[in-house]
């Protein structure tokens, strides 16, 4: 289990991108976790999203939130001194 956990809602338009594959890529010290529902209501259907260490990161589309997501775990492994 990686420092920083990404959690993605597999009914949300974001799951286009292979995220788990890039992110685990780039960041060793992350763990992406698919879930059936993260229960946020209709956000799925509105905007692609994940929950960055109990963050909602998103954006208008998968690419631009794929770019804010880099950037929330650049932000919390900081934290860490990564």
């Amino acid at each position: 289990m990686g420092i920083v956990v990404v959690e993605i809602c597999d009914g949300n338009m974001i799951t286009i991108i292979d995220l788990e594959s890039i992110l685990e890529q780039e960041f060793p010290e992350v763990a992406v976790l698919m879930s059936d529902c993260l229960s946020f209501c209709g956000m799925c259907a509105v905007r692609p999203y994940a929950i960055v260490n109990n963050k909602r990161i998103y954006g208008k589309t998968p690419e631009e939130a794929l770019e804010k997501i880099r950037q929330a775990i650049r932000d919390e492994l900081a934290q860490y001194d990564i």
